[in-house]
């Protein structure tokens, strides 16, 4: 079924036409015709205060081999295209920042931002060769403005690092694990990929199943 309403538009695209597609006991879920964006309408939203109790569950740590070992999916092919000659921003570096921790071993020098542990907008009017959000896109309530804000920031050639899980279908959606965080709430996969890259003129690299590289033309 198609949506058509006045009072919500893709957070992504700003287009109107949406495609009812999933609901549970909780939420519904809405795609986007054009962009394919699925996302959870604001009136489902939790509030930040909630919001920052769930992410102040995190244990994200440094030290944590583990951890640093899921964030090498993006931290190696990034460091094959970036030098210590460059400056990036850890874009949504939550209450542990460690893929920062990592570039920085490699003479990466790696600012931090984040609404809720590291809200410094000093670093919005720089430029950078390369921004990083692992695990972040998910929670934006505007990814339209916030996308085209990180795009701005990106130097021409720069880089785009993004580690986020990617919806299939429908009937994996229906069972995925990933919406039952209340803090998720929009949902990309390869044809929303797609779109960014036309939108923001970019290359587009598929590094893995939620691994994405956005080069800036």
């Amino acid at each position: 079924m198609i949506i058509k309403s006045n009072e919500i538009h893709c957070p992504l695209c700003r287009s109107k036409n949406l495609n009812s597609f999933f609901k549970d006991k909780k939420r519904i879920y809405l795609r986007c015709f054009y962009c394919k964006l699925v996302f959870v309408p604001k009136q489902y939203w939790i509030n930040a205060e909630n919001e920052k109790k769930n992410y102040d569950l995190h244990k994200n740590d440094a030290n944590d081999q583990g951890y640093r070992q899921f964030l090498s999916r993006l931290s190696t092919p990034l460091l094959e295209k970036v030098n210590s000659k460059q400056q990036g921003l850890d874009f949504g570096c939550g209450p542990g920042p460690t893929l920062s921790v990592i570039l920085e071993e490699q003479g990466i020098q790696t600012n931090l931002y984040d609404p809720f542990y590291h809200n410094d907008p000093s670093v919005f009017y720089k430029k950078y060769d390369f921004i990083t959000a692992t695990e972040v896109v998910e929670h934006l309530h505007d990814p339209y403005t916030e996308f085209t804000t990180l795009f701005k920031m990106l130097k021409k050639g720069g880089w785009l690092g993004i580690m986020t899980k990617l919806v299939i279908n429908k009937t994996a959606f229906s069972q995925w694990h990933y919406i039952r965080d209340m803090t998720h709430i929009c949902f990309y996969s390869r044809s929303t990929f797609e779109y960014i890259a036309q939108r923001f003129n970019a290359d587009l690299n598929f590094i893995s199943k939620d691994v994405i590289l956005l080069n800036k033309k």
